[in-house]
Parts: C-alpha cells; structure tokens; sequence
C-alpha cells in the first residue's frame, strides 16, 4: 500500500509539473548582459491614463538609455492587465515596445478569475509573457536587482 502511495504522488508531481501553468510560474529574467539599468513597472490599474502612462515611462527609459544598457518588464496584474487585452486600442505601441525590448508579463490568476467570473477566457496579446502570479514575478524581479516603479 505505501508503495503505491509514494507512485502515485511522484506521478502527481509529474503532471503538475507538465502543465502548461506549471511553466508560467517563474519566467528567466531578461537576457540583457549589458544592462546596467533594471526596472519593472507595475500595473495594476485599468485607467486609460495609468496604461499611457506607463507605455509612456517605458518609451522614455528606452530613449534615454541604449536598449542594450536597459532591461524593462512590465508586470500587469488585477484591472492592469486591460491593456494587453487583444482588442485594446494601444495594442501597436506595446507590439512597439516589445520589439524593442521591453518585456510584458501577464498574470495568469487574473486572467483565470475572468474566466470563472465570465464563462470566458479573455484574449491576450501573443507576445505578452505569462506569469502566473503578478505580484510574485515583481517580487522575483526586486529580489534580482530591479526597481520596482509604479506609475
């Protein structure tokens, strides 16, 4: 009987480590050697303003730091993560800013909340980068030298 026991919870552990959630929950951070600047912005907000804002404050470092020398996440959680909706009306510039090389976390327990409150899965820019807990990836980034700066 133990031995089926310990079997079964190696194979549980297998299957939750195959998930595709399992693999969200700690994303690597940026691979920019160069960078001598690290900053995560958080949001966290849906206001219109907020999203502007911090596209703007992502825009800005980029121009006045060489990319290279630069290493960006925005980490969106809660309301925040409206902005990289597919349907939201800044989708270009954040498609712009990832291009450039800004990275953009989406928190996978928002995203799963919707859908249990809504019956429906909210669509996401592709490129956006899955996390599964939003405020545990801003706490991942603080812990590995970045500013954490809320707009």
């Amino acid at each position: 009987m133990m031995r089926w026991q310990i079997c079964r919870a190696m194979l549980l552990a297998t299957f939750a480590f195959a998930t595709p959630w399992a693999s969200a929950q700690q994303v690597p951070l940026q691979d920019k050697p160069f960078a001598e600047h690290k900053i995560v912005l958080q949001l966290s907000d849906s206001d219109a303003k907020k999203h502007a804002l911090v596209l703007s404050v992502a825009n800005n470092l980029l121009k006045a730091y060489d990319p290279d020398k630069v290493a960006i996440e925005v980490v969106a959680f809660g309301p925040g993560i409206d902005l990289l909706f597919t349907g939201n009306e800044r989708r270009k510039q954040v498609e712009s800013l990832i291009v450039q090389g800004v990275r953009f976390d989406i928190c996978l327990n928002t995203v799963d909340t919707i859908e249990r409150e809504t019956g429906r899965r909210p669509e996401f820019i592709p490129t956006a980068t899955p996390v599964q807990v939003g405020v545990g990836q801003i706490l991942f980034l603080a812990e590995n030298g970045y500013t954490v700066v809320r707009p």
